[in-house]
Order: structure tokens, then sequence, then C-alpha cells
């Protein structure tokens, strides 16, 4: 099906007029008052490194999840490798999860001491697969490490029930999915590990930051100890109770959060759920048009769970058109319209293909899913002409390059 465009100008790379004037960003961070006058408020405070703002973020995310505990700390990538380490996986342990993700939730595996194992993703959709995790245990693996893309969640119940079979733990790499939901229930809250991000691009963030949920309390302690070298007092702590004296209980890392951070944090998470309903309406927009397109799938929740919306994975089958997708993101470039691919598969990484000698073949739905993927534009600070540009960039170029 060829969408009709109107009267559309030839793309700006061969000579016509772009859709914008100016270019519109990818992702750009939404900050508002109350996180300037909380950053404001904290560096008059004269106390500047975790202390009570973080404890206080602390507890309006466990508020906002439903979950028991909330760690909060320096970012996803700590919190992933920190849920490996109080675990004892390493050397020897084998961690399944899958090549569709960003390095970061393998690389951790690797300095743990563990190895990786990769799952493929599951047919249609960008989520691992838990009859490909089966296969791929074996007498060493220790762990799951499921990714919920894009703010879509995995079927956290499917991976429990392998994982209980199995004897497994669950690390769920939730960075993109703060504000997405399985019916009704916040991801974060339940039992085992989860793990936010609060990079600059994600839907709620610090600037760089993260978080683990857990209901354990126990483990929720570990983690605490852990981000901060081990210690049994922080700063904060320390000043209240008056004393200087502390112990070092395990050999930790640096990976807490500080108040600055924290305070951004606790006037995002404020307007969380509205900036996801925003995200929501822009990809039923964007949904909308771009599915009349009989080359295009338009991504969405694979089990109907609530979808976050942190990215908009669009999937182009480019054989029907005249260019291929880097020409493609050059085009929309031209148009001033930003976009991105998410992910090149971590086995497709020149690290991984030597170290495991990995083929890109080797993981077929995740190969054929990269190849077309390309991400369009989702902030919250989007508004109708912004959407109505994007589409209006991809329906030239659908119009003008299609076979």
């Amino acid at each position: 099906m060829k969408k009709k465009t109107g009267g559309i100008s030839l793309p700006a790379i061969e000579g016509g007029s772009p859709v914008r004037g100016e270019l519109l960003p990818f992702s750009p961070p939404l900050i508002g008052r109350e996180e300037i006058d909380g950053v404001t408020a904290v560096l008059k405070s004269g106390w500047i490194t975790r202390g009570r703002k973080c404890e206080e973020f602390e507890r309006a995310l466990e508020n906002y999840t439903g979950a028991k505990n909330a760690v909060v700390l320096s970012s996803a990538t700590a919190g992933l490798f920190l849920s490996l380490v109080i675990a004892g996986i390493g050397e020897g342990d084998e961690v399944i999860t899958t090549p569709y993700t960003f390095a970061a939730t393998a690389n951790v595996v690797l300095h743990a001491g563990a190895t990786p194992v990769f799952a493929d993703i599951e047919p249609g959709t960008f989520l691992i697969s838990a009859k490909e995790i089966e296969k791929s245990i074996t007498p060493r693996t220790k762990a799951l490490i499921p990714v919920d893309f894009a703010g879509d969640p995995v079927d956290i119940g499917e991976l429990r029930a392998v994982a209980e079979e199995h004897g497994l733990r669950i690390i769920e790499d939730a960075a993109h999915a703060i504000g997405a939901g399985r019916k009704g229930v916040k991801v974060g809250n339940g039992p085992g590990v989860t793990v936010f991000s609060f990079h600059a691009v994600k839907n709620l963030t610090t600037g760089e930051g993260g978080a683990v949920l857990t209901d354990d309390e126990k483990l929720a302690r570990m983690f605490r100890l852990y981000s901060l070298h081990g210690q049994t007092k922080d700063a904060l702590a320390k000043l209240q109770a008056g004393g200087w004296r502390y112990d070092i209980e395990v050999p930790g890392y640096k990976c807490n959060m500080t108040d600055i951070q924290a305070a951004i944090g606790i006037g995002q998470l404020g307007r969380l759920d509205e900036n996801v309903k925003t995200r929501g309406a822009i990809a039923k927009a964007y949904g909308e048009f771009l599915s009349g397109y009989e080359y295009v799938r338009v991504p969405g929740s694979a089990r109907g769970f609530d979808h976050a919306w942190h990215l908009y994975p669009l999937l182009v089958d480019f054989t029907r058109l005249r260019l291929d997708r880097d020409r493609f993101i050059a085009a929309l470039a031209a148009e001033n319209v930003s976009s991105n691919v998410h992910y090149i598969p971590v086995h497709m990484m020149s690290y991984y293909k030597k170290r495991f000698d990995y083929s890109p073949s080797d993981f077929p739905e995740s190969l054929a899913v990269f190849y077309r993927e390309v991400s369009l534009p989702i902030y919250p600070g989007m508004g109708e002409r912004e959407v109505s540009d994007v589409l209006e960039a991809c329906a030239k170029l659908f119009s003008y390059y299609q076979t």
C-alpha cells in the first residue's frame, strides 16, 4: 500500500526543501522548575552527596512501584553488576541474557567473572524467548537477565516459572521500563531484583543514575553496603549518630547516587505518569499513520502490557525501498528529523565476536530485527507539530523511494 502524501517535494538530499527548518532532536530531557528548584535547594543546603534527598527519592520510588525497598545508585549498570556480585555469581558460572540489548547488560556478566550466554528474541518481538532460554540452560547457569526493551515489559511470570524450575535467579533489566506495568502492576513490584536506569535519555532522568528494587530487606541492605565501599555507616549516618566509627563489612564499590541527582529524580517522578501518557499518545499517532505501509511494522506490547514507550522502534523492510537503512537515516536527517538504531546486537560487537567466535547469524531473530530497526523521536516535549513533521518526513521518503 502506498500512502497518499499530497504534493510533497523531493527529499532534501535530492535538492528539495526539508520538512523542518531546524533539527528535531532525538530524545532531549524534559527538565521542569521543580527539578531546578530542588537542585538549587540541595546546593544551598551544604549537603550534596548521598543524604536525605536520596532517602526521600528511594521512598518515592517504593511508593510509586509498590516495591518494599529501593536503593538509588550511580547507574543501572552498577545495579546489574552489584546484583551479580551479591548473588555470588562469578568464575565458572553462566548468565543467560538477550543479544538484543545495549552492551552493558552483557558486559556486567564479564566484569563479575562469569560468562554471558545469549538466548535469541521471540519472533515478532524485541523480547527474549523463554523457549530459547530453556535451550541455553546448562549446569553452570546461575541467573537470567531479561530486558524490558523500549519500555515493553517481558512476561516475568513466564520467566519466573523457567527460573524456579532450574533454580535460577532473575535480575530484570528494566533500564527502559520505569512507568511500565503488567496488568496494572508497576514494573519493579514483585520478587527478585529489578534495575532501572535514570540516564539522560530515559523516561525519568537524574542526568546519570539508576536504582535497584527488591522486596528482600536483607538484599537491599547488601546493595547499600556494596554501593558505598562496604561501609556500615554512610556520611549522613555518621553525622546523625555523632560518631566517626564504622566498619567495612564487605569489599564494596563506589556506586552511590548523590542528593543533587536525587533532587532531579524526585521532580521527574512526580510527572512520570503524565509523561508516559504523552509518549503513549505519540506512539499511537505514529502507529495509526505508519501501519498503513505494508512494508512497515509498528511496535507495541508483545503481551498487551502497559508500555512505557521509552523508544519507538519501527521495523522497515528496506528491500521494498530504493535505499538502505543508513541512507534512510541520512535522508531523515536531511529533513531535520533525528533518528537512531537500537541496537547493534551484542554478539555482533567485535569483542564478543573475537572472544566467543560468534557469527551474526547465530541469533537469526535478533539479526533480522537489527537490519530493519529505526528508532523515531519520542519524548514528552514533542507537540502535534513535531509529531506531524516526523510523519511527513517518513511519508515523503517512503513515497519517493518506494520501488
